[in-house]
C-alpha cells in the first residue's frame, strides 16, 4: 500500500480539526462547559481521543476557538449575504446584529464563552479569532474610521459588553434595547442590518459553519480514516 501524499495527509488533519470544533461548539451549547469533557468531543466528532490533545493544548483553547470560529462565520456569513453591500453603515450594522444574534440564539454557549475569558487562560488568540478580528476592523474602516487602532477596540469592547449584559444571569438587558443603544452610538437607522422580529437568514444549524469537505457545503472525496496521533 503506498503512502498518503502530503495533500491527502493535510486534507485529513484539516477534516479532523473541522469535527473537533463543531463538536465542542454544539455539546457546549447543549450541557455547558464544565459538563463537556474532551472524550465526549472526540466521540461526537468520531475522532480518537489522542487527536485532541494532539491538535489542542487543552479543552479552554478547544473551545474558544470553536466559539470563535463560530462567531466569525456568522459576521462573514451577515456581511457577505444578499443582497451585498460596500455601504459602511449597513455593515456595521449587520455586524452587531450578527453578535447580538449569538447571544440571542446561543445563549449558554456565550455565557460559557464569556466566563472562559475571564479564568486564568485568559483570551487565546488562534487562526479563528484572528479571522474575527479582520472582519471587524474592515467593518470600522469601511464605516468611515479615521483611527482604526482606536475605534476598533472600542467596537470590540462595546459588543462583549452587550453580549455580557444580555447573558447576566439574573438580570439580563433585552437584545433590542442594546442594539437601540449600540446603533444610536454609531447613528445607524434602525432598520439597517436585521431589526428584531425579522426572520434571520441562514437558519440554526451550525454544520454550515464547520464544513468537511474541501469547500463549504460540498462533500468530500473518501478517505481513509487518520490514525490515531502520538504526541506533538
Amino acid at each position: 500500500m503506498s503512502p498518503r501524499s502530503p495533500l491527502v495527509n493535510e486534507e485529513l488533519r484539516r477534516r479532523s480539526k473541522e469535527r473537533l470544533l463543531h463538536a465542542a461548539v454544539e455539546l457546549v451549547n447543549e450541557h455547558g462547559y464544565e459538563a463537556t469533557t474532551l472524550g465526549d468531543i472526540a466521540d461526537r466528532a468520531g475522532s480518537a481521543r489522542g487527536l485532541v490533545s494532539y491538535y489542542f493544548p487543552g479543552k479552554r483553547q478547544l473551545v474558544q476557538s470553536a466559539v470563535h470560529r463560530l462567531m466569525h462565520r456568522t459576521l462573514e456569513e451577515a456581511l457577505e449575504r444578499e443582497p451585498r453591500t460596500e455601504d459602511g453603515r449597513e455593515r456595521l450594522a449587520r455586524a452587531i446584529d450578527a453578535i447580538l444574534g449569538l447571544a440571542r440564539d446561543r445563549p449558554v454557549l456565550m455565557r460559557q464563552h464569556m466566563a472562559g475569558l475571564l479564568q486564568a487562560e485568559g483570551f487565546v488568540t488562534c487562526p479563528e479569532q484572528r479571522r474575527l478580528a479582520e472582519l471587524l476592523r474592515d467593518t470600522v474602516v469601511r464605516h468611515g474610521s479615521q483611527d482604526v487602532d482606536a475605534d476598533y477596540p472600542m467596537l470590540r469592547a462595546l459588543l462583549m459588553g452587550a453580549v455580557f449584559a444580555a447573558l447576566m444571569p439574573g438580570a439580563p438587558m433585552p437584545v433590542p434595547t442594546l442594539r437601540a443603544e449600540l446603533f444610536k452610538r454609531y447613528r445607524l437607522d434602525w432598520e439597517l442590518g436585521v431589526p428584531p422580529d425579522t426572520e434571520v437568514p441562514g437558519g440554526t444549524d451550525l454544520a454550515r459553519f464547520f464544513a468537511t469537505g474541501p469547500g463549504l457545503g460540498r462533500p468530500a472525496p473518501a478517505l481513509r480514516p487518520e490514525p490515531e496521533a502520538q504526541s506533538k
